[in-house]
């Protein structure tokens, strides 16, 4: 009979346990750049829809506002502002998100 429980020898099939373990929430399943829309609900006011555009000009200098695309809601009072930007990392988009959320008529950022 034969022993299969031999110890590496080779220093590579050691694991390493200080290696630093990946954390699944940083990784990213979105491929770096590609077009990701995102929607706002806001409260309709005026100058929403242009503080939005404003927003996202700010994380993508190529953003087209001609790409955004409006719906009301059924009472008339909230807007939703689909905009379409250029995702270059999770970062800008996490800033972005931040940015949006943090305009006090935005109420929904997805």
């Amino acid at each position: 009979m034969t022993d299969n429980t031999t110890p590496p020898t080779d220093v590579n099939d050691i694991a390493d346990d200080t290696a630093p373990i990946p954390d699944p929430r940083k990784e990213s399943l979105i491929e770096y750049p590609s077009q990701f829309p995102i929607k706002v609900m806001g409260v309709k006011t005026d100058g929403l829809v242009h503080a939005i555009t404003q927003i996202a000009e700010r994380f993508d200098p190529n953003f087209d506002a001609t790409t955004v695309e409006l719906r009301d809601s059924k009472a008339g009072n909230y807007l939703g502002v689909t905009i379409t930007v250029t995702a270059t990392s999770r970062e800008q988009l996490d800033d972005l998100y931040r940015a949006l959320s943090s305009h006090p008529s935005v109420k929904v950022v997805l």
